[in-house]
C-alpha cells in the first residue's frame, strides 16, 4: 500500500470507529508501518472521527518525529510492539466501552482476561493478557507490551483499554472489533452459566485462519 493510500485508509477507519462509538473525543490512537519502514500515526489529542490525512504524524522506528503533527505520547508503546513483534504491521489502541469496562473489574485472570467461548475470538485474537495499571504515558506500559508482544495479538491495559495488533491496519481494526464484541458478550453473560470452548476445540480453532 502506498503512503497516500495508507493515509486515506487510516482516516477512513478512524472515522468509522468514531461514528460507531468505538472512540470518543481525543481518546485512542492508530499506527501502521509504511513501505519504507517508518510509521504513520495519529497525532496527539486528535479525534479519530476528524483526522486530516496530511497532518498524520510520520515517525521513525527510533521514535523521531519526521513529519506531520506531533504524534501521541502513546506511540512509544506502539514502537515497543513493532520492535518485538516483527510480523506486526499495525497497532490500534482504543477506549471502547465494553473492553474498558472489563479492564476496570477486579479478579481478572492476568494470563487471559476472557476465557474462550466464541470461535472468532480464538481465531482472531487468541487470548487477552492483562497489563498492570500504569498512568497513561508511563514508560512501563511500553516495557510491558514490548516484553509480551510476541505472545499474541491483543492486550488489555488495566483501568485503561485494549491494544490490538494486525498484519495491516484493516486487520488490526477487524481484530479490535471482534474483541470489543466478545467483551460485550462477556459482560452480557456475566453471572450466567456459559458453555466455554474445550481445550481440543480451542486447539482446532487455532489452526484456522479467519
Amino acid at each position: 500500500m502506498t503512503e497516500q493510500a495508507l493515509r486515506d485508509t487510516m482516516v477512513m477507519l478512524g472515522a468509522s470507529l468514531f461514528q460507531r462509538g468505538y472512540a470518543t473525543g481525543g481518546a485512542g490512537n492508530l499506527s501502521a508501518k509504511l513501505p519504507d519502514g517508518t510509521l504513520l500515526a495519529t497525532p496527539t489529542g486528535s479525534c479519530l472521527g476528524r483526522l486530516d490525512p496530511m497532518r498524520l504524524a510520520r515517525v521513525s522506528m527510533s521514535g523521531e518525529h519526521l513529519g506531520g503533527d506531533r504524534p501521541s505520547k502513546e506511540v512509544a508503546f506502539h514502537l515497543a510492539i513493532y520492535h518485538n513483534k516483527p510480523n506486526c504491521q499495525a497497532v490500534v489502541h482504543l477506549h471502547c466501552t465494553h473492553l474498558t469496562a472489563l479492564s476496570c473489574l477486579e479478579g481478572l485472570d492476568p494470563a487471559n482476561v476472557i476465557r474462550p467461548f466464541t470461535p472468532y475470538y480464538v481465531m482472531r485474537v487468541g487470548q487477552l493478557p492483562l497489563i498492570p495499571y500504569y498512568k497513561p504515558g508511563d514508560a512501563r506500559i511500553a516495557g510491558e507490551l514490548g516484553r509480551r508482544a510476541p505472545e499474541g495479538n491483543a492486550f488489555l491495559l488495566a483501568n485503561h483499554g485494549p491494544v490490538v495488533t494486525g498484519k495491516d491496519l484493516v486487520d488490526a481494526v477487524n481484530n479490535m472489533e471482534e474483541l470489543e464484541e466478545t467483551a460485550r458478550l462477556a459482560l452480557l453473560l456475566h453471572g450466567q452459566r456459559i458453555r466455554y470452548l474445550s481445550e481440543p476445540e480451542v486447539d482446532e480453532l487455532r489452526r484456522i485462519k479467519p
